[in-house]
Formats: C-alpha cells, structure tokens, sequence
C-alpha cells in the first residue's frame, strides 16, 4: 500500500528537505482539508508526522491532529515526540490506528517494550530514521552509533512487527529510495514488514520497491510535485487489495 504523508509544523502542512527545519515548503494551511481531498481521491491510509513534538519530545499538534481524526475515516498513524505510555494512550483514545515510535525505540528501550506488551505490534510501530544505515534521533537533529539493522533486531525481539525506515538523507529530496538498504533489511528480517520511507519519486520507484519484497511505501514530496499521481496511488492500492 501506498501511504501519504502529512507533515505537521505549527498546525500546517509542510515538507521538509532532508529533515532540515531550516529548509521548508508549505503544502497546505488546513491539514485536516488536506486529508478530506486524499480521502476522496481514494487513499485509505494517512501518516502523520508531528514535526514539533519530534524537536521537542513532546507532542505539539494535538488539536490538528484531532480535527484530521474528525476528517479522514481510513487508518491514521502518527509519530513524533511519543516518549511514553500516558501520550501513546492519548493517541489511541483519540482514535489514532498506530502510533509510531521513533528515537524512544533507542533511548528508551524498555518503554516501547511496555507499550508492545500493553497494545500489541497492530498498534505500536517503530520508526527507524537514519543515515548510512546508522539510527539518527530527536527529530533527526543527532546521530547515534546504532546500526539501523541491530535497533530492528532488538525491537523485534520485544514483540514489533512494523518498521517505518526513512532515509534521511533521500527524504523530501525526489532522488529515488534506499533500495539496497531497504531490501537487505527486508531480507534480514522475513517476519517483519520493512515500510520504505524517504526519496520516492514515482511509480516506477513503487514498482522496483515491490519487486524488491517490499509491500508498504510513505510517499510525500511526489504527490506534491505531481510525479506521482493520486490515480496512480489509487491504483496501486487497489492492485494490493
């Protein structure tokens, strides 16, 4: 499946290049207008990115977010800031389908454990940003020395099922997906859905993606551009059935 991402910075839509916040474009100044017109267009699932909690580690676009809950009926998942079980459990009683676990995943191992054992790997899923293959973390503002494929390992363990994994360095940038990182991680660990993140252009990236084992894809900048259409998201959605 083909997901859109919307992302969040001071109640819009933007898009980052690179994950620099220096560096951002506006999409759309009601976000929640935004999901209606992807919802009629026929997409059913939605990734929102609150960029300000990732900064911060504290969820900061809650009020937006709601009102895209009250606009959009197909799935939503969120990241960004989700550090502990009380704002995870306040997603999820907002109606949010999966929240999304980023730099907690490495900084705070035994919290994502709890919150795997409490709403299961459906609900919970880890979001493993990096450059290089190495875990960047704080809304992509530091490196760790953490290989992505060990952070997937341990999670795995824990009880995960669903990685987003971005490469930052191709995410807002147009210039193709990590295909050799995305494949070997997919082959690495056959249990696990690997959702590719970061630098697809159009649906010839969606097909070699496919062909490279991967099932579910995050696209952003390319639907904004026009490279990739919403006729072809739908498509390829429905394709996947």
């Amino acid at each position: 499946m083909i997901i859109p991402a919307i992302d969040l910075q001071a109640g819009k839509s933007v898009r980052l290049y690179q994950g620099d916040f220096n560096k951002q474009t506006l999409i759309n100044d009601d976000p929640a207008a935004q999901a209606r017109e992807l919802e009629a267009a026929g997409v059913k699932c939605l990734h929102l990115v609150d960029l300000d909690g990732a900064k911060k580690g504290v969820p900061q676009n809650q009020t937006t977010i709601a009102k895209i809950r009250a606009a959009f009926n197909g799935i939503l998942e969120i990241g960004g800031g989700v550090r502990d079980l009380d704002r995870l459990s306040h997603y999820l009683e907002l109606g949010i389908d999966r929240v999304i676990i980023g730099s907690a995943a490495l900084l705070d191992p035994q919290f994502v454990k709890k919150a795997l054992q409490q709403f299961g790997p459906q609900k919970v899923v880890i979001g493993v940003d990096g450059t290089a293959g190495y875990v960047a973390v704080n809304g992509w503002l530091e490196n760790s020395k953490t290989k992505m494929s060990t952070l997937i390992q341990k999670m795995h363990v824990a009880g995960a099922q669903h990685f987003i994994v971005t490469d930052v360095a191709r995410d807002g940038t147009l210039s193709g997906p990590n295909i050799k990182l995305l494949q070997a991680l997919q082959t690495t660990f056959p249990k696990c859905n690997i959702i590719a993140s970061g630098g697809i252009r159009n649906v010839a990236d969606v097909r070699e993606l496919k062909q490279a084992g991967l099932q579910d894809m995050i696209v952003g900048k390319a639907l904004f551009e026009g490279s990739l259409t919403l006729a072809e998201v739908a498509e390829v959605n429905e394709d996947a059935g």
